[in-house]
């Protein structure tokens, strides 16, 4: 029968992202700049229990989407530090994108357990709703951020469909997105708590998917 939680050996795997997860929202509380340190940490360390784990996971196209994933969200993490003559906003969407897509993928593929539940229409609504929201204020890139906004929806629509922490932790990570559309959009409508609050729900998000992910991919024992 398959487990239904994490092997201790893989629950550990995930103290130095948690340890770092955690530095990195002080130093955002007390605006210092090596939170943009911490931050380029925090994806290869959430990679750590995949790879420890990969042998046990099947199937392994799986695991290579969940790392691309994770890697092309690194890369949106750190399009800053490593572009830093490319205009940064649409590379962190195109980015990002890629890795919700790997997501998609992942949760159609391999995580899905159960049909599509009836309050996943809510991200849909999400979606409207955001573009009569923020649509006005988006300029020239409305046509980017909508196609983007329907791949978050996705995003968190079909892990609806998976483990519940997979489902919990899409949810987190459409919450920090949203958070982070009105932080470029409208900054001078929140307050400055919101930089922290988009990291901890992407950190809690990410952390969750993929800690969903590894006890749905355990291999079956005999």
């Amino acid at each position: 029968m398959q487990r239904r939680t994490l092997p201790p050996s893989t629950a550990w795997a995930f103290a130095p992202y948690i340890a770092v997860s955690v530095l990195h929202a002080a130093l955002l509380v007390i605006d210092s700049s090596a939170a943009e340190t911490t931050k380029l940490l925090l994806m290869p360390l959430l990679a750590i229990p995949v790879l420890l784990s990969a042998s046990r996971l099947a199937p392994r196209a799986a695991v290579i989407l969940l790392l691309a994933a994770l890697l092309f969200s690194w890369l949106g993490d750190s399009v800053g530090a490593l572009f830093p003559m490319a205009p940064e906003l649409p590379l962190m969407l195109l980015f990002f994108g890629i890795a919700h897509l790997a997501y998609i993928l992942l949760f159609v593929r391999d995580l899905a357990k159960r049909r599509m539940p009836w309050w996943a229409l809510v991200y849909a609504g999400w979606w409207v709703g955001m573009l009569v929201f923020l649509g006005p204020h988006t300029g020239g890139l409305l046509i980017a951020v909508a196609v983007y906004g329907l791949v978050l929806a996705g995003t968190a629509a079909f892990s609806a469909r998976c483990h519940p922490l997979v489902a919990v932790g899409g949810a987190f990570f459409l919450a920090s997105d949203t958070i982070l559309a009105c932080r470029l959009f409208l900054p001078d409508g929140l307050p400055a708590w919101s930089d922290p609050a988009i990291m901890l729900t992407y950190i809690l998000g990410q952390g969750l998917i993929v800690a969903g992910a590894l006890v749905t991919l355990q291999r079956r024992s005999s």
